[in-house]
């Protein structure tokens, strides 16, 4: 079973696009989690099931996404997390990866959640955008009752009228109640959905949101980099250059290391 101690990372690029692109960023991470002593775990979406086109890029085929992230495993000795979307991809998925990802707009969808806990992997959820924090209970409970306790959960923003999400840090604390790793997404929690084609994004808005979140003390930081995240096939605005990922994680460890030196992450007034 994937172990996941503090600080943790999940990042990867948006969407399996390639084995080369896929491959470049797991090479540079695996490298700067050696460099750094980090614990990462590699995401990438082997299927886009949610876009705002019908002209989008949803993947590459099942059979052949899925043996790319495979051999991210192989070659980089990286954990791995994708998506799932129907309860009858988890048996599949859950062959090559070593955890399992909710997409946000079906954290309520009961059938699929059973089916990721019934695996036995490491899972995921993403707080829906239309979600309260407290409603994120219930949806553990339901992975948690096929007898698997590995439960991550992971704020992502909430939806602020149309076309954009805003970040509620209480979210962060509030999710603690379920008993589960608590997430903090810095890259889709700055997207503004569906404008035009294509989602919109305020990249520039992630290192000081991410900043803040590890100082409020989560349990890891999920983020999406890309070598040319303008030409990215998805989530263009809101990926991180790969250039910038490992100055963006030493920032975060500093935070972190600082606020729990302090025990500040504890400390609580009445």
């Amino acid at each position: 079973m994937l172990v996941l101690p503090i600080l943790q990372f999940i990042a990867g690029p948006c969407v399996v696009e390639s084995e080369a692109i896929t491959y470049t960023v797991a090479e540079r991470l695996a490298l700067i989690r050696e460099r750094m002593g980090i614990s990462l775990l590699f995401k990438s979406s082997y299927r886009k099931a949610n876009r705002t086109s019908i002209r989008s890029f949803t993947g590459l085929p099942m059979d052949v996404a899925l043996r790319i992230l495979a051999g991210v495993r192989e070659r980089f000795n990286l954990p791995v997390l994708t998506d799932v979307h129907e309860s009858w991809e988890v048996p599949l998925v859950a062959a090559v990866v070593d955890a399992i990802q909710i997409p946000a707009f079906l954290c309520r969808q009961t059938d699929l959640l059973l089916a990721a806990g019934k695996s036995g992997k490491t899972v995921n959820i993403k707080k829906g955008q239309f979600a309260a924090p407290e409603d994120m209970i219930k949806a553990v409970e339901k992975v948690r009752s096929t007898g698997n306790n590995h439960v991550l959960v992971t704020e992502r923003g909430t939806t602020f009228g149309y076309h954009d999400l805003v970040v509620d840090m209480r979210s962060l604390i509030r999710m603690r109640a379920t008993g589960a790793r608590v997430f903090y997404d810095a890259t889709h929690s700055l997207q503004q959905p569906s404008i035009g084609e294509t989602s919109g994004g305020l990249r520039s808005m992630i290192p000081p949101l991410a900043r803040a979140a590890v100082a409020i003390g989560v349990d890891g930081i999920f983020f999406e980099t890309h070598p040319q995240p303008e030409k990215a096939l998805s989530d263009a605005a809101t990926q991180i250059p790969l250039d910038y990922a490992e100055r963006f994680i030493e920032q975060l460890l500093e935070i972190d290391e600082l606020v729990r030196s302090k025990g500040w992450y504890n400390e609580e007034i009445s």
